[in-house]
């Protein structure tokens, strides 16, 4: 009897709290780098950050680079008074600092994101974010799981904020134009031109997606095996802000298509045979979530179409 191969996997959730102050700073640190911030400095790094762990600029809807003041807090949580301190402190120094973000290990309710903004507000800090160790863990998953990796195995970062750096410049004279065809290629799969209803393997599918995020993420292209199949420029060194947006919300509408097939699978709208066999053509599916997951990858499809005029992938 063929022994059954499980389709999804639920991922447990990173305990922030296992780590020192100096080692969530250089993972928020290295994740900024890799999300295509500019000028990310290390303040934290020098013992002296005047009330600003990590300073950088970050893109505004408009493609515009503001400059932006992180903050990391590893504690349980992100008290009211220890938010004012720290926007007061960097302002105090620096005031014409307009966005603040806080990165936090724990949780932050409903209410402390409200007051924390309100208070922002009053100080004219323009554009405020809170991120809840969830949502920091998300946006890694998203942009820097082989980051979180390393983190999670235990492999030091390095302690200089130029090595961490180069975690995004593997490809340093490569133009768009040539990056953007290269990363076209992991689309070319039957993933993402089969009509879900005609899916010959729910385990392919999902891997598929899977190496479809990482590959635009990090550069790391692999067979639905593992292997390496080569490096490819990712979206982080994209230098276009325009082409870089779009590429970014291609990703995250694959991302979105990975999450509405586990859940399908986890709820039953998805349902594999039976039989054992991970590569079985026979499931059944209710109609609404396969037109759902066919119109998700349409749009993810568009995304990257917008940055890379030409791109030839369709659903067919």
């Amino acid at each position: 009897m063929t022994a059954r191969v499980p389709i999804a996997q639920l991922v447990q959730r990173i305990h922030f709290e296992d780590f020192g102050g100096a080692e969530f700073e250089r993972l928020v640190f290295a994740y900024h780098v890799r999300a295509g911030w500019h000028y990310v400095e290390w303040y934290g790094q020098t013992g002296s950050d005047q009330g600003r762990d990590i300073v950088g600029e970050c893109a505004d809807e408009a493609g515009n680079f503001k400059r932006a003041v992180i903050q990391c807090v590893n504690r349980g949580s992100l008290t009211q008074a220890k938010a004012e301190k720290d926007i007061d402190k960097a302002l105090s120094f620096d005031p014409s600092i307009a966005s603040f973000k806080f990165v936090t290990r724990g949780t932050v309710s409903a209410a402390r994101r409200n007051a924390v903004k309100a208070f922002a507000d009053k100080c004219g800090v323009n554009h405020l974010t809170i991120w809840s160790g969830a949502d920091f863990e998300e946006n890694l998953r998203l942009v820097g799981e082989d980051l979180l990796r390393r983190f999670c195995l235990g492999e030091a970062f390095p302690d200089d904020a130029e090595k961490l750096r180069s975690f995004a410049d593997d490809f340093p004279t490569l133009g768009d134009e040539e990056s953007l065809a290269q990363m076209a290629a992991v689309f070319d799969r039957p993933a993402f031109r089969t009509p879900f209803f005609q899916e010959c393997s729910l385990h392919a599918f999902q891997q598929a997606v899977e190496d479809t995020i990482a590959a635009l993420n990090t550069g790391l292209w692999r067979t639905r095996e593992g292997e390496a199949i080569r490096r490819i420029p990712s979206v982080h060194h994209l230098r276009n802000p325009t082409a870089k947006k779009q590429v970014m919300r291609a990703i995250q509408l694959v991302d979105e298509l990975r999450r509405t097939f586990v859940s399908g699978l986890r709820h039953g709208t998805i349902k594999p045979c039976g039989c054992g066999n991970a590569n079985c053509p026979i499931f059944m599916i209710e109609p609404s979530i396969g037109e759902r997951l066919d119109r998700i990858r349409s749009d993810a499809l568009q995304a990257f179409r917008a940055a890379l005029p030409g791109f030839p992938v369709a659903l067919e």
